[in-house]
């Protein structure tokens, strides 16, 4: 994960966060208000580097996060060389705290595996042709 310091603009330090959590973060936690790049909307993003995992939630009070939200947090949050996942476990293993919250995680101690790029689509240079 990016040093969270460089979010300091968006980082929230008010009396509520400094109660609950006796500080307001620090480089690798935190919690920000982000605006959407789709119509401004400030997204809340709680972000935390701890037991071997980058961990950063997404969430908006009437809906969840669309792609391009989340791809934007995505680029905020984590490194251009890092790979970040979304998770669908097993029902049983459904945890739901908010309705509209998305996360987004990567492991501190392997990298995340990927399919071939062909699986996904055709190269830049495949599709010009």
């Amino acid at each position: 994960m990016r040093n969270l310091h460089f979010l300091n603009r968006y980082r929230d330090t008010s009396g509520q966060v400094l109660q609950i959590w006796d500080g307001v973060g620090d480089h690798s936690c935190g919690l920000f208000f982000v605006p959407s790049p789709i119509d401004g909307a400030l997204l809340k993003v709680l972000a935390t580097a701890d037991g071997g995992w980058d961990h950063v939630s997404v969430s908006r009070p009437t809906r969840c996060p669309n792609w391009p939200e989340m791809e934007q947090v995505k680029r905020m949050f984590f490194r251009d060389d890092e790979v970040a996942m979304q998770l669908h476990v097993p029902v049983a293993d459904h945890i739901n705290h908010h309705p509209y919250c998305l996360h987004l995680w990567r492991p501190h101690w392997d990298s995340i595996p990927r399919p071939p790029a062909s699986m996904v689509g055709p190269s830049a240079e495949e599709a010009a042709q």
